[in-house]
Parts: structure tokens; C-alpha cells; sequence
């Protein structure tokens, strides 16, 4: 049995939102390289190049890439023969979270109640989604996600008849409707399968593989070429101003699911696609 304590959790959590904040992956700083070489508008190029420079600017500042330092949502994996001492695992990632966004001077985006929108002035309580997985291991990924490309999410309950193409339909329309509102060019997560919750938490756990890594199931990793290539179509461009690059890739995940149902859902990550990760 492998013991964790509560304070290096804590800590741990404080340090991923500073940096998840402030300083850009080289996965997603890598994709917009890529999207440079290939973007052929004029204004398409300037705003990559632009983009490129706030990475810069924020990593050597330490000021955080965007105002909106997101809801602080955290996909964990817990081995089974992992015991947390001192305190719940769930306080834990909230009193880093606390503790971080005062530390990094980051924005507090949560409200205690969707209705009265009273902010609860510490960027709590996370969301937190959980996986119980074998061994010793502790893996605590941090996405803080904003409510920009947040809120052009979309689920549908599909038909089975709808198939392959009523799901590329569906898809290319949600990142048509979101047009400059997440700010592209956008990392794409669809989730297929399951039901009307597991697919929401596929699309979104989707974002969270290296940007433009392909699926491990070749027949997948052909529809996400595909897929992304149809939104790419759109013209869309770098933060809504026209050009090539719309979406710097698909990532798409499957679940069986039941023979009457066809759940698809759309997660939608802005350019920075910020994320951290923490083992224990």
C-alpha cells in the first residue's frame, strides 16, 4: 500500500494551476507551429504569430496565457493500492486549487450557485472526475477550461441510422455554430457511445491526449483525419478572421453503447488547451 499525504497533494495541485496557467505545453505550442506553416491568410499568419508571442511573453512573466483562467476541472486516476493520509483526496485538489489561483494571481471564475451567480471568490470547488485504475500510481491532470470554448459544447442524441455521417454532420455544425467563440484554432473532442453522461466525459477527456496525436484504433484515427479536414473546410481561421486552420485536430473516443441509442458529444478546447500534469 502506497501512502500519500494530504500536503504534497495540496502543494502539488497549488504548482500544476500556476503552470498550467503560465506556461504553454509543448504538445499545443508545437501544433501551432504546424498551424503556421500550413495557415495561408495573411491575417490568419499574424494572429499564429501573435499567439505565439503571448506564449512567450506569459512563460517568461509568469503572467497567465489568457484572463480567463477557467473552471479548474481535474480527471483523476487513483490506483487501488493508494491510501491518502491526512485528509480527503477531494479537499486536497480544492485546497490547491485555493491556494494556487492566490498564489498566481489568477482570475476566481466560480459561482456558488448558477442562479444567483455569487462568486465564491476562490476558483472552488473543482471538478473533479475519477477513475480507480491497478497498482500504486496517483495521476492528477489538471485542465483549467474556459468558458469560451466551454460553453460551445453539444450533445445529441443521435439514431443509430444517423451512423458515420450524421455524426460528421453533426460535429462540423457544432464548431460552425461556435465559430470565433472559442477561439480558434480549436482542439476538437468528440465522444461516441456509452450514454448521455459517459459521452460528455469522453469528448472531454479526448482533449486531453498530446494535440493531433492519433487514436490508437486505426479506424478511428481515419475518421479524426477526416473530420478534421471537413471542419477545416469551413474557412473559419485563426480567432474567427477567416483561413485554413480552423481546428488544430479531432480527437475522438468510443464506448459501446445500447442498440437503440447513438450518443455523440462535442468538447471544444480554445488554442492554449492548457493542461498539467501531476504522478505520485
Amino acid at each position: 500500500m502506497k501512502e500519500i499525504a494530504f500536503d504534497t497533494i495540496v502543494d502539488q495541485v497549488r504548482n500544476a494551476c500556476i503552470e498550467a496557467n503560465c506556461i504553454i505545453a509543448e504538445d499545443v505550442a508545437q501544433a501551432i507551429h504546424q498551424a503556421l506553416d500550413n495557415e495561408e491568410s495573411p491575417v490568419g499568419r499574424k494572429i499564429l504569430q501573435e499567439i505565439l508571442d503571448n506564449h512567450k511573453v506569459a512563460r517568461e512573466t509568469k503572467l497567465p496565457l489568457c484572463q480567463d483562467t477557467g473552471t479548474a476541472v481535474f480527471l483523476v486516476e487513483i490506483g487501488q493500492d493508494v491510501c491518502i493520509t491526512g485528509g480527503l483526496l477531494e479537499d486536497a485538489i480544492n485546497e490547491g486549487v485555493r491556494q494556487g489561483y492566490a498564489a498566481g494571481f489568477l482570475r476566481n471564475s466560480m459561482v456558488s450557485n448558477p442562479l444567483n451567480r455569487k462568486n465564491t471568490g476562490d476558483n472552488t470547488p473543482a471538478v473533479i472526475h475519477y477513475g480507480l485504475v491497478p497498482g500504486e500510481r496517483l495521476k492528477i491532470l489538471f485542465c483549467p477550461k474556459g468558458g469560451g470554448s466551454e460553453n460551445m459544447s453539444a450533445l445529441a442524441m443521435l439514431r443509430p441510422g444517423d451512423g458515420v455521417e450524421g455524426v460528421l454532420r453533426f460535429v462540423v455544425n457544432t464548431v460552425k455554430k461556435a465559430g470565433s467563440h472559442p477561439c480558434p484554432p480549436v482542439i476538437v473532442g468528440v465522444g461516441i457511445g456509452g450514454t448521455f453522461e459517459k459521452c460528455a466525459v469522453m469528448a472531454k477527456k479526448a482533449l486531453t491526449r498530446p494535440v493531433g496525436s492519433p487514436n490508437t484504433k486505426l479506424e478511428l484515427a481515419h475518421l479524426e483525419v477526416s473530420f478534421l479536414n471537413e471542419i477545416n473546410k469551413l474557412g473559419i481561421g485563426p480567432m474567427g478572421l477567416g483561413g485554413r486552420v480552423t481546428a488544430l485536430a479531432v480527437h475522438i473516443e468510443t464506448f459501446p453503447c445500447h442498440i437503440a441509442s447513438l450518443p455523440v458529444a462535442v468538447n471544444i478546447n480554445c488554442h492554449a488547451a492548457r493542461h498539467k500534469e501531476i504522478l505520485l
